[in-house]
């Protein structure tokens, strides 16, 4: 089943290098996952963006934890302390492998951890994974 563009799957982006933001957007391209994405280069950005419209909220949040103003820690904890947004998975992707910040995403609500990868390939690969993963096995409230 094709989604039409009035379904398309929301995701936001929250990543202060922008050029790992495009090669993500990139990739859900190159794998022809009807997405529709927008980004927030910093977790301030992100939580104005969420608060702005919550009638209009993402599907799924990919958020990187180094940030300058507002870090993913941050605001990954303002998110599920929000009534209005606690519901949104969020997916941490972060350069971190350190197991005391997979451990502290969990324990502030992150529905995954997923390091970046070192290589093009290797990244559009899990992005295909995480677009069909979340596009098309998961049910989200409102679906």
């Amino acid at each position: 089943m094709t989604k039409t563009v009035s379904s398309l799957f929301k995701i936001i982006i929250a990543d202060d290098d922008s050029d790992d933001v495009q090669l993500t957007k990139d990739c859900f391209v190159e794998n022809k996952l009807p997405v529709q994405i927008n980004e927030a280069y910093d977790g301030q950005v992100l939580l104005d963006h969420l608060k702005a419209d919550t009638k209009n909220l993402p599907q799924l949040i990919l958020l990187d934890l180094n940030m300058p103003r507002k870090g993913g820690f941050e605001a990954l904890e303002e998110i599920k302390n929000d009534d209005a947004l606690r519901k949104i998975p969020v997916v941490i992707f972060s350069t971190s492998t350190a197991q005391k910040d997979i451990e502290k995403a969990y324990e502030l609500g992150a529905s995954c951890f997923i390091t970046k990868p070192n290589n093009l390939e290797e990244w559009c690969d899990k992005m295909k994974k995480i677009g069909k993963f979340w596009v098309e096995c998961v049910r989200l409230p409102g679906q």
